[in-house]
């Protein structure tokens, strides 16, 4: 069935310009950029996404340390995709906004209204720590996040007590962030993934939610898939999930085009919830045209980005391990 002329309206206009600034971007850069190009870009990503706290993390020392996983696990090479990992990363927080308790803790103990870029960082700050540095950095960032769950309780607004220590609220934002880290990938990067990687990636990435006193993890495809189909009683999506999700379409980013690069992001996220999320979220068909344009649009400048991010803390790791970058890649 043909769209209806106002539907018709709505994707003519996915000559939007995320579309547009993607495939101009991606043809330019793709065409014969060189290094100085890459090294601005790089600068542009690392000044959006690094935290701007010194959490002391030595991703070169000590050699042959290899950390919770190592060169030859799943989890280093799915977290090395950057385009992959930022739009999961958005995808997860829009799905944490469903979960009532968890979202309290955010609303009530974090700046995340104020400062919604800062927890982003924050974010990436614990996933790379987790996932690249040495064991010893590693677990002092997991005490230094459990600790400071310490400080995170309450009441939502209808009397239901919140602990950000508690292990289903723990697991719940665990498994948000884990499906939506592979979904990303799949979608950015490789969409023939074989079910085995997909369950030793849920296998192994379930040792950080352990540490951090989450229970009863998926450690397989499917097992993530019935955790989320048990979930569904508990979630909902009221003001605050609404006022949370204006918070992102708002977030101020410190790189030209802004704008553009957010509504992207933003939109390549929303690209990976599950059918179920978009349900319960009311995304219109419009928000929906406009989440695939955002989705092929970050395709087209994906290449770009992993050249401009092709020496991050991965390789790093790499070789602190005594591997080569092939680490980081399936093929």
């Amino acid at each position: 069935m043909q769209p209806g002329p106002g539907r018709r309206r709505i994707v003519d206009a996915m000559s939007w310009s995320a579309r547009t600034f993607a495939r101009n971007v991606s043809a330019q850069a793709l065409a014969g950029a060189t290094e100085p190009v890459y090294a601005r870009l790089r600068g542009w990503i690392v000044d959006t996404v690094a935290t701007r706290q010194d959490f002391g993390i030595d991703y070169d020392h000590p050699v042959g340390d290899q950390g919770l996983f190592g060169p030859d696990s799943v989890t280093w090479k799915i977290h090395a995709d950057f385009p992959g990992m930022m739009a999961g990363g958005i995808a997860a927080l829009m799905l944490q906004t469903l979960h009532p308790r968890a979202l309290a803790g955010v609303w009530d103990h974090s700046r995340f209204r104020s400062d919604a870029l800062g927890r982003l960082r924050n974010t990436t700050m614990f996933v790379a720590a987790t996932t690249y540095a040495p064991t010893h950095h590693a677990e002092r960032i997991i005490d230094i996040v459990d600790r400071m769950h310490a400080r995170v309780t309450g009441e939502t607004p209808e009397g239901e007590p919140y602990d950000a220590r508690d292990p289903h609220l723990l697991t719940w934002v665990h498994c948000t962030e884990m499906a939506m880290f592979l979904e990303g990938y799949k979608r950015y990067r490789r969409a023939d993934l074989p079910r085995h990687i997909e369950d030793a990636y849920f296998r192994e990435t379930r040792v950080i939610a352990e540490k951090l006193g989450a229970r009863d993890v998926p450690g397989s495809a499917q097992e993530m898939a019935d955790y989320f189909v048990s979930i569904q009683p508990e979630l909902r999506f009221d003001q605050r999930s609404r006022d949370t999700l204006a918070v992102l379409d708002t977030m101020v980013l410190p790189i030209p085009v802004a704008g553009v690069s957010r509504r992207m992001f933003l939109g390549a996220g929303a690209a990976l919830l599950p059918e179920w999320a978009r349900l319960r979220m009311h995304r219109s068909y419009r928000q929906r045209v406009i989440d695939r344009g955002a989705a092929e649009s970050l395709s087209r400048i994906g290449p770009v980005m992993r050249a401009a991010m092709s020496q991050g803390v991965g390789v790093r790791s790499a070789a602190r391990c005594g591997a080569t970058r092939d680490c980081l890649n399936f093929d």
